[in-house]
């Protein structure tokens, strides 16, 4: 059966704004460009055609005084292949989705239809609204050459040769369509449910765009995407634990909202995410296994958490029934949904009669559409549930799978599932039942781009950051607390009760996977066999007091 009209939806804004569907961050990026330009909200764009290769080919071909010596091949080989996205790329059906998002103009030549951010813009705007700063470094970063008053570019001396042509193609082609912001979608402010993600994140890119000056344009856009996928993925990850214990315990914790700024064990987040990661990333290792067992905890959550999602979504809808005959607490903020702590209310005494007619109602209308009801919801419906909970179990029998397939789906691409960056692999086909094992792991890009981030230190008697070397064992116990990436030893709980006799030889495998990978990325080298000469060095020096850890010759 499908359900029909409001009793199918799932999402709810107050928990995410992504829509759970496959993410790419190109696209995503490319919407979040537009959020920047308009004060959060998404552009509206007014343009003849659909862009397709040809036609920027076209425009380079067309205007030679500024393409001076573009021959139709090269030149469109080089667009296909670096200036833009392309969606099911080198198959017959292949088509552009938009350009690289190397330069904040680049959502005006974006395919809306065939360029989806899912909502994943809007959360990460909402997440990095959190701090200032963060907004307005990615500002000034993508649209450095761009007056903001006049919208006049002005490109700099060092700019790269793909951002040249991007560049031109926003002038040349900038009387061919109007970009104004979307009113009709205006922005609906909501703090996160746990302000500690938004706030790693916002001082994770601050510390990022401090390399702008010292790698290619490129190459930090790049680590953009990958470090927004990774902090996106750890919110989601931690709303699973906590979008199920507000619904058990009636309410968020108030030092969530706040964001666990104080540094004793009693502030640490209650649903903070703890990952074991397999280094090597070699498959059947007895770290590799360990790392499936942590990634097999948390999926084993999913369910879980799509009906906790349902619930506050029906919640809302409940809110909303009340407020249109008067009662309830109704919605605040102007919103068009309710918060997680209005529609938690609604599950107090005061309204068990209205909330038992509403969905009395709701369940009645379930069980109308099926002729013959399956043997699952009869089951259900002979438990003897209050209303609320049985709607919610027939929901789970009819959606849930469908809707735990499509977060599943979100969150591997979030993780960057076999893509640059990943923090999660699975074998595509293979052997038998572990064909379908997830386990944590930790790219090279990943990993490089945790180290630009932890490298920069606030130099003494200051607020400016500078690059520093850092001890390996510093580092682990960096990504142990403030990311819950676990290599060295076993989390405490999240599936994990301590490390057996064999477990502490695949700690100490895994370790010596850990050193090699630093050294493959040129971040460490061998100096000594004592731990704690075991240093990490920065690829780049950045601040007046900064140091790299090289010995002079």
């Amino acid at each position: 059966m499908a359900l029909t009209g409001s009793l199918g939806t799932f999402h709810h804004p107050g928990v995410s704004r992504i829509d759970y569907k496959p993410l790419d961050m190109d696209r995503v990026l490319t919407a979040l460009l537009a959020r920047l330009w308009h004060d959060g909200r998404p552009s509206k764009i007014s343009r003849d055609k659909t862009l397709e290769v040809e036609v920027f080919v076209n425009l380079f071909l067309k205007h030679s005084k500024v393409f001076d010596g573009f021959d139709r091949n090269t030149t469109a080989r080089w667009t296909a292949t670096h200036l833009l996205d392309l969606v099911n790329r080198g198959r017959a059906d292949e088509s552009v989705a938009g350009p690289r998002p190397l330069h904040g103009f680049v959502y005006r030549f974006r395919n809306s239809r065939k360029s989806r951010p899912y909502g994943a813009d809007e959360q990460l705007y909402e997440m990095l609204a959190v701090d200032d700063g963060a907004l307005k470094g990615l500002r000034e970063f993508f649209f450095s050459d761009v007056d903001r008053s006049t919208g006049a570019i002005t490109p700099g001396p060092d700019t790269d040769v793909e951002t040249q042509a991007l560049l031109h193609l926003v002038e040349l082609a900038g009387g061919q369509m109007q970009d104004r912001p979307d009113n009709g979608k205006p922005r609906t402010p909501y703090p996160p449910l746990c302000a500690e993600p938004a706030q790693l994140l916002c001082q994770d890119v601050m510390r990022l765009l401090y390399h702008q000056d010292h790698m290619p344009r490129t190459v930090l856009v790049d680590h953009l995407k990958t470090l927004f996928a990774f902090h996106l993925a750890l919110y989601h990850l931690r709303m699973v634990k906590l979008l199920p214990a507000a619904l058990a315990n009636g309410t968020v914790p108030a030092s969530c909202r706040k964001g666990h700024t104080g540094t004793t064990a009693a502030d640490c987040c209650p649903h903070q995410v703890r990952l074991f990661l397999d280094v090597e990333g070699a498959p059947g290792t007895r770290a590799a296994g360990l790392a499936e067992h942590s990634a097999e905890v948390w999926y084993r959550r999913i369910p879980r958490f799509v009906q906790a999602t349902y619930q506050i979504k029906k919640l809302d809808e409940f809110a909303e029934h009340l407020a249109a005959q008067g009662d309830g607490p109704g919605r605040s903020g102007g919103r068009n949904y309710a918060t997680l702590e209005e529609a938690l209310r609604l599950l107090g005494k005061s309204y068990v009669k209205q909330r038992d007619s509403f969905f009395q109602q709701r369940a009645t209308r379930v069980r109308d559409e099926e002729r013959d009801l399956p043997p699952e919801v009869k089951q259900i419906t002979q438990l003897k549930l209050d209303p609320f909970d049985e709607y919610t179990e027939m929901l789970m029998h009819y959606r849930g799978r469908y809707y735990r397939s499509q977060f599943v789906k979100c969150l591997d691409s979030m993780l960057l599932k076999h893509r640059p960056g990943a923090l999660i692999a699975q074998l595509r086909g293979g052997h038998g039942g572990d064909a379908s094992a997830r386990r944590f792991i930790l790219d090279a890009r990943l990993l490089e781009v945790l180290l630009q981030v932890s490298l920069l230190r606030e130099e003494t008697g200051g607020g400016n950051l500078a690059t520093a070397p850092m001890r390996v064992d510093e580092f682990l116990t960096l990504l142990r607390d403030r990311y819950g990436l676990h290599i060295d030893r076993l989390p405490e709980g999240d599936g994990f009760t301590g490390a057996h006799l064999d477990d502490q030889a695949a700690l100490r495998a895994n370790s010596t996977a850990f050193l090699n990978r630093l050294r493959e990325i040129g971040y460490y080298q061998d100096m000594s066999d004592a731990y704690l000469t075991q240093t990490i060095t920065p690829r780049y020096t950045i601040g007046t007091a900064a140091r790299t850890g090289a010995t002079p010759r």
